[in-house]
């Protein structure tokens, strides 16, 4: 694991394609939050001290009406964010390049090509992850043979890149390509060594970087990988780096405030000992944290299913197996559920479906959104009605 080394090699990368100078940043000395913090105590609670929606809320009728759809080529994939642009992975036409950076406007359905092919020089480098929010791009690419990996981040507006492009890190086969988020002008990313390899007992870190500024900053270490990507929602950003280290297997789903660059923790929700969660994220004061394994003890927090709540107000659960991070705004929570999503309502005590749209059972619907937001944005791979291949992509918004 290394930040770029400013040589002349580095700091001038240009791509063969396009002619973009990826100029690298340093790293700040230090980090936020280490390994010897003091964290919540692990939160313990008995599997009934919950109210299941399945079983005590009211089915009603969805309270969400469609905004907006549009379809799409066959083989762009959206990506959650949090503006009014999603970040695309367009396939290419051809085998070079095999896939390109895009962006959708969610107010007028255009798709625009941001980053047409890679910065790599290598053949067999793709743009292999995107995120980006109305102010800033970035994007990981993979060498596909080689294992070895970049980050790379630009201003964006009105879906193009604008000013330098920023390499944030680089990394080779023994750590994993970065995680990452975007959240106005700023990218948080993690650094993990992978599951084989040689780098196995290293620790992981989280940093954050700003547009224009010349050094990322490093915020918080885990003695082994974080248990989730990070997930940005309403000036939060959520991580699950290990805990208590010298005490067993333990994962902190952490709120951080963006506002002072994660030095605050606003909440915390440590997980029963070697419970991990599958997907973190949170709405309003309230955590949203799935567990896609039921374990033999740990109370309510170690069955499968979707928790809504914090450790001191108690919890609602949703006892389906996960799929993809949830979303939601006040009281509402949207949720995947195999082809089609639960509308919960915590509020009033009711459920509903969102259903997916018609012939998109094989391929399932798949959110765009994750955390707080006010405009929930879903997409699905549609088959042609007569051959019954897939033709396009769905994209529909809708208005929480």
């Amino acid at each position: 694991m290394r930040a770029p080394k400013l040589t002349r090699r580095s700091f001038f990368k240009t791509a063969a394609a396009g002619g973009v100078i990826a100029a690298a940043v340093g790293v700040l000395p230090g980090c936020t939050h280490g390994p010897d913090e003091i964290d919540a105590d692990p939160t313990v609670v008995d599997e009934e001290s919950a109210e299941s929606v399945l079983e005590s809320f009211t089915q009603a009728d969805s309270p969400l009406a469609e905004e907006h759809s549009w379809t799409l080529p066959l083989g762009n994939v959206l990506r959650p964010a949090e503006g009014a642009w999603a970040p695309v992975i367009t396939a290419g036409s051809s085998a070079t390049p095999m896939v390109k950076a895009s962006a959708l406007s969610l107010s007028s359905g255009t798709l625009a090509e941001v980053v047409p092919a890679p910065l790599g020089t290598a053949a067999t480098t793709v743009i292999y992850d995107v995120r980006c929010s109305d102010s800033a791009y970035a994007w990981v690419e993979l060498d596909l043979v080689t294992r070895a990996w970049a980050l790379y981040a630009s201003a964006f507006s009105d879906g193009q890149l604008s000013g330098d492009t920023k390499m944030l890190w680089e990394g080779a086969a023994d750590y994993d390509p970065a995680p990452f988020a975007v959240s106005g002008s700023s990218v948080i990313w993690q650094v993990q060594p992978s599951t084989s390899g040689s780098k196995t007992t290293e620790p992981s870190l989280c940093y954050l970087w700003h547009l224009g500024d010349s050094d990322a900053q490093s915020v918080v270490e885990s003695p082994g990988r974080f248990a989730t990507a990070p997930t940005v929602s309403a000036g939060t950003v959520v991580l699950a780096p290990r805990v208590h280290d010298d005490e067993g297997v333990f994962y902190g789903v952490t709120a951080y405030a963006l506002s002072d660059d994660l030095k605050t923790k606003v909440d915390q929700l440590v997980m029963p000992a070697s419970v991990r969660p599958f997907r973190a994220a949170r709405v309003g004061e309230r955590f949203l944290v799935s567990v896609e394994a039921s374990y033999s003890s740990g109370g309510l927090l170690s069955k499968m299913g979707t928790y809504m709540g914090t450790s001191s107000a108690g919890f609602v659960k949703l006892d389906r197996e996960p799929s993809e991070c949830g979303c939601g705004k006040d009281d509402l929570f949207v949720i995947k559920s195999n082809s089609s999503y639960l509308v919960i309502n915590l509020a009033d005590k009711t459920y509903s479906s969102l259903a997916s749209v018609d012939r998109a059972v094989d391929y399932g619907e798949f959110p765009a959104r994750a955390g707080e937001c006010d405009q929930f944005v879903t997409f699905s791979t549609v088959k042609d009605p007569d051959t019954g291949y897939p033709a396009s992509v769905t994209v529909r918004t809708f208005r929480l």
